[in-house]
């Protein structure tokens, strides 16, 4: 999933400085919403112990 966010946010990056506002925008959003998902579940994993950081 990390390399989908990091795939997404050079397409908004590239779209934005070719000036497709609409696509940076979406790909920046869908990003942020992808972002959001793996934190909250390497936030459940650490709660739930299944991730152990040490």
């Amino acid at each position: 999933m990390l390399e989908w966010i990091l795939i997404l946010l050079i397409i908004a990056a590239v779209a934005s400085l070719l000036g497709f506002r609409g696509v940076a925008g979406l790909s920046a959003g869908i990003a942020r919403i992808l972002i959001f998902i793996v934190l909250v579940v390497i936030l459940i994993a650490l709660i739930t112990g299944i991730l152990i950081i040490a």
